[in-house]
């Protein structure tokens, strides 16, 4: 394949001639020549604007043709770096996180057993019963803090830290050990480990492969089989060891059941790790947020009246500087503005003023059109990102409901990506150990399926 360069009035176009172009060429001229020419009518009439490399306004534009690791694994610590500095520290980064957690999470998603009773046999009460009493033994498990491997947080209180952390670092995980509690005979021994996503990397840090990426190991249908976790935070100043790995294998080789959670959104087929939600807007708020700082400056100094001195011999101000309440007089580096200050100034000097012209009356409506961007790529309608309901009725109830969209979404997302899987495998050893009577749940996928129907 090489490209033909040909020259149309005072444009030049290049038309891709491959070996057969070439063949036909040498030996039908004519025939070449209106080969040739059908591919140049193709070059000039067909195509996608964006595509063009010859246009002005798309000849700088440089973009990547990689697959989703490819494009992703190398700029996600950064990613996660500023994101987190962002949410700490940026007001608008701030509310977005806290307004979807509160409204996704809340206090907790809750469990509602809702199991298939014609296809297990069960009476209405005996379906009630069940029900019940499962409800009433999860949530003796759920409710209490040991379900945490740290013993700090509950199932409730867990959810909303997994949805955090991966809005904010673009995945995390949850081991799932099984480590019962010393002193409480009879307790589930199911329990729940949290795992920030930077410990989730390449064992030795070596570099990403075809079967190795992000620290995820898959086979060659590209499914995981295999997690490297690094014993401590990277980021951890305080750590004395060296840099240890545990590798966990992605499910039971008995059960089937997973044996750690990957909770994120894959956008893009073999996506080995997600993506912090703020990305796309990483740029504009971190530059909105400078843009405020400068505006909130500019604004204090207007408001604090400051002026310059001009002094007509060039000697500065005068040696008397402002008068002390203990009656002395102060140096140089005491000349200040404050309530009630006198200042002596030699013999023909004069002040003039410094008007910053702040507050600047543009400052917001571009930070509101600013902000409107942002909660567009969050998936968050302006309104609802700044609590601010200035627009008809009409207007704000259509944001809360845009807005509603997003949050059921994600609450389906965690509830089946997280609460549910947890619930499986909390049920299965209940079954397993026999506190919960199951027939055929263990043996047979179309019972298991019909004793795991729930809501949340």
């Amino acid at each position: 394949m090489s490209l033909r360069e040909v020259k149309v009035g005072r444009q030049k176009f290049q038309v891709k001639e491959n070996l057969l172009d070439k063949v036909i060429a040498t030996l039908s001229p004519e025939r070449g020549a209106r080969r040739l020419q059908a591919k140049l009518t193709m070059a000039l009439v067909g195509g996608y604007k964006g595509a063009s490399k010859r246009r002005r306004q798309t000849q700088s534009w440089v973009t990547s043709g990689g697959d989703a690791d490819t494009d992703i694994l190398l700029d996600l610590p950064a990613l996660r770096e500023r994101s987190r500095d962002l949410v700490r520290n940026a007001p608008i980064a701030t509310g977005a996180i806290n307004t979807a957690t509160t409204n996704v999470v809340g206090s907790g998603l809750k469990l509602y057993p809702q199991i298939d009773a014609d296809f297990l046999g069960m009476t209405p009460e005996q379906k009630e019963k069940w029900e019940a009493d499962t409800l009433r033994r999860f949530n003796l498990w759920a409710k209490s803090k040991n379900c945490d491997i740290e013993r700090t947080l509950n199932f409730f209180q867990m959810q909303e830290l997994v949805f955090r952390s991966a809005f904010e670092n673009g995945d995390t995980f949850c081991n799932l050990p099984r480590k019962a509690v010393q002193g409480l005979p009879g307790d589930q021994p199911l329990r729940l480990q949290l795992i920030e996503a930077d410990r989730v990397c390449n064992e030795s840090f070596q570099r990403d492969g075809d079967k190795l990426a992000g620290g995820v190991e898959r086979d060659d249908d590209g499914a995981p089989i295999r997690y490297h976790i690094l014993k401590q935070h990277p980021g951890n100043m305080l750590k004395t060891k060296s840099a240890e790995w545990v590798k966990i294998d992605a499910f039971g080789q008995a059960s089937g059941l997973r044996n750690i959670l990957h909770l994120y959104r894959p956008l893009r087929p073999g996506q080995s790790r997600g993506v912090p939600d703020l990305a796309p807007a990483i740029e504009p708020l971190r530059q909105l947020e400078q843009y405020t700082d400068a505006e909130l400056t500019a604004a204090v100094v207007s408001g604090m009246f400051t002026v310059f001195v001009k002094s007509a011999s060039g000697a500065g101000m005068g040696t008397m500087g402002p008068t002390s309440e203990t009656g002395g007089s102060s140096t140089d580096e005491d000349y200040k503005l404050s309530a009630g200050a006198i200042v002596e100034m030699a013999e023909g000097d004069s002040i003039e003023t410094a008007n910053p012209g702040r507050p600047n009356a543009n400052f917001d409506p571009f930070w509101v059109s600013m902000v409107r961007q942002i909660g567009m790529s969050l998936e968050i309608p302006f309104e609802i990102l700044v609590k601010h309901f200035s627009s008809s009725y009409s207007a704000s109830r259509a944001a809360m409901l845009e807005a509603w969209r997003f949050f059921k979404n994600r609450r389906q997302w965690l509830g089946d990506d997280f609460c549910q899987e947890v619930y499986t495998i909390w049920l299965y050893i209940e079954v397993a150990e026999g506190r919960i009577a199951a027939p055929g749940f263990l043996r047979d996928a179309l019972t298991r399926q019909a004793g795991l129907g729930s809501l949340w």
